[in-house]
């Protein structure tokens, strides 16, 4: 079992930077692929970053390439977010996840453990 609990969000003027964290439980967090999706109302989850537990590998979506950075800290438990130059458009609610097993397609949303999100809004 793996918990996970976001924080980092909040409002910020377009243009802005924020950083999101990911506070996993449990003592193989290393071992867990991890995602960031990301829900805006009206529209469907989509994914955003995800990072691999070998060699942490990092993908993103194409909306967020060169703007948005993944990375983790294993010794912490903690998954990371940084977002810079941001828009209006990212606004959404931001969910961490985890799997267990590598996917065939990083930008998969079939993950084991969900986090219950954290709010981000960007001001224009």
């Amino acid at each position: 079992q793996v918990q996970l609990v976001e924080s980092g969000g909040g409002l910020v003027q377009a243009g802005g930077s924020l950083r999101l964290s990911c506070a996993a439980s449990g003592r193989t967090f290393s071992r867990y692929n991890m995602g960031w999706f990301r829900q805006a109302p009206g529209n469907e989850r989509e994914f955003v970053a995800a990072i691999s537990w070998i060699g942490g590998s990092a993908y993103y979506a194409d909306s967020v390439k060169g703007r948005f950075s993944v990375f983790r800290d294993n010794a912490k438990n903690t998954l990371y977010l940084q977002m810079n130059t941001l828009n209006p458009e990212d606004t959404a609610v931001y969910y961490c996840a985890a799997r267990s097993t590598l996917p065939k397609r990083w930008d998969t949303d079939e993950y084991d453990y969900w986090g219950q999100g954290t709010q981000v809004t960007v001001s224009s």
